[in-house]
């Protein structure tokens, strides 16, 4: 059981509950902080006149709503912006939406009743899930369309997820022993308003990100023992004097990964030593290719990166960012405009160009690899197979060619295409969960990406026969592949094997791989 709302959620609690289902409960002193900031909004709104209590919303926030509509209003709200289009995000991405905006609700700034939250977390619980679609969020205002999906199913009309199945939202209710939400005051504003869509997914990219990081750097480390590299380039003493934490993290993994190989060489050994450089012209490259040389360099960054897109999403998970704020310490409501994207959305689009990078550094090693010119130690595409007569991996890596090149693409930021809509009143908007959705994008490409490159190094070992040789962690890295994947000879079809070794690394992290 995790407790939300007591202490900020971390990455670690929000993975937990998402992909694991770890079990929720709502913290004593947030629940009465809830109730507090809806006492004081049901009483201070009276004779006044407060943004999205008692006036329309947006350009209409001048029109004054009677008391007789003011429930009406928040429906009308709701089922007005249930507007999207696209493709119905996975569940799992709904699961991850509903868990920002509890979080948010739990702050005790929204003014909503008690009935909201308790229901929003009984329906994670339950696996209970509204359909949302893809289309429709300019991240300002926050993400409306999606959140207004959301909402739509809290109060029990569109379409739910209920364990995994499709349905009306009625039915899905009915099923889980729930009864949807009666809006009170401000439930359909405070439901909309905010950041928990483009926060949800985002944190879920940085999840996958993290662990595609470490196959990154494990595949990188394979590439290099394959081909009896120098050791100098992720030495200690070489990358401790360029000052960035990234580099100098990524150096000390690919160490311990490489630590007790029997084929990385040493330099100061095979070049440093007068006996061994009696010739005017080296067979072996002095200086390898820059994608096994400057790996540290390449993914430092990408380390970096997504070191700052976790702490400000994590920061975002845990901030008010709906609009009135409903302050109760300060006896006041505040107008302003916390829903605003642009710190999720500036992430995700720095964090979609690092993956790319990332994805480039794979098909680079992938393609030297294959071009028996350049690696001039294997066969062409590691043909295990006859030449001519049979073709390895020469026909899956048109795959991991194209599918870079449309990670080159997306890469372009959603961060500074903004366009003015709604009456101009939203005249500069974050477009956040496009950003976050097009992350995500290019993260499923980066796996497929990396899944070629494994396969291809799978079948480098086996032709060169040196599973002894290679390091421990590398060494239990290929046995557990190549159960999923099985050395080829003849020609077949690799699509399933594909699908079926990224399946598995994105199922298991090199750390659970390795005990």
């Amino acid at each position: 059981m995790i407790k939300v709302g007591g202490t900020k959620l971390s990455l670690k609690d929000f993975e937990e509950i998402l992909l694991y289902k770890k079990p929720i409960a709502i913290d004593t002193a947030a629940i009465e902080n809830v109730k507090a900031s809806f006492d004081f909004l049901k009483q201070f709104s009276s004779h006044k006149l407060i943004y999205g209590i008692n006036t329309g919303f947006g350009p209409m926030a001048q029109y004054k709503i009677s008391d007789d509509n003011i429930l009406q209003l928040q429906y009308n709200l709701i089922r007005s912006h249930s507007s999207g289009g696209g493709a119905v995000l996975n569940p799992l991405l709904g699961r991850a939406v509903m868990i920002a905006r509890l979080n948010n609700h739990l702050q005790g700034y929204s003014g909503v009743h008690l009935e909201l939250v308790e229901l929003l977390a009984a329906m994670i619980n339950a696996d209970l899930v509204p359909c949302i679609y893809e289309h429709g969020g300019v991240g300002a205002s926050g993400d409306l369309v999606q959140l207004a999906h959301l909402a739509l199913g809290v109060i029990g009309e569109g379409e739910v997820w209920y364990q995994g199945q499709l349905m009306p939202a009625a039915q899905g209710f009915e099923l889980a022993g729930l009864k949807p939400l009666q809006v009170h005051i401000r439930e359909g504003l405070s439901l909309i308003n905010g950041t928990s869509a483009m926060t949800g997914v985002g944190l879920y990219n940085i999840i996958r990100a993290h662990k595609l990081l470490d196959w990154s750097v494990m595949l990188s480390a394979i590439t290099n023992e394959l081909m009896e590299v120098y050791d100098d380039h992720f030495s200690y003493e070489l990358n401790i004097v360029k000052h960035h934490k990234g580099q100098n993290h990524i150096a000390e993994a690919f160490r311990n990964t490489l630590q007790d190989s029997k084929m990385i060489r040493s330099r100061s050994e095979h070049l440093y030593n007068p006996e061994n450089i009696q010739h005017d012209v080296f067979e072996d490259k002095v200086q390898e290719y820059y994608s096994l040389r400057c790996i540290t360099q390449v993914l430092g960054p990408v380390y970096d990166t997504l070191a700052q897109a976790e702490a400000t999403v994590v920061n975002e998970l845990n901030s008010v960012n709906d609009n009135p704020v409903v302050d109760v310490a300060n006896q006041n409501i505040f107008h302003g405009g916390n829903f605003h994207g642009d710190y999720v959305s500036f992430e995700m689009d720095k964090l979609k160009i690092a993956i790319t990078k990332l994805s480039m550094l794979s098909e680079r090693q992938l393609n030297y690899f294959l071009n028996s010119r350049l690696n001039q130690k294997f066969p062409p595409f590691v043909n295990l197979g006859v030449l001519g007569l049979n073709f390895g991996m020469q026909g899956i890596q048109f795959t991991a060619t194209s599918t870079t090149a449309e990670n080159q693409t997306l890469s372009f930021p959603m961060y500074v295409h903004s366009i003015p809509n709604n009456n101009d009143n939203q005249d500069i908007v974050s477009m956040g969960f496009n950003a976050a959705q097009l992350t995500k994008k290019v993260i499923d490409n980066a796996y497929e990406i990396i899944s070629i490159q494994a396969m291809t190094l799978l079948q480098a070992v086996d032709y060169l026969e040196c599973q002894e040789k290679m390091s421990s962690k590398t060494r239990a890295v290929y046995d557990a592949l190549r159960i999923i994947f099985p050395k080829f000879i003849e020609d077949g079809p690799l699509y399933k094997s594909l699908a079926k070794v990224r399946t598995w690394l994105e199922a298991n992290a090199p750390d659970a791989v390795l005990g």
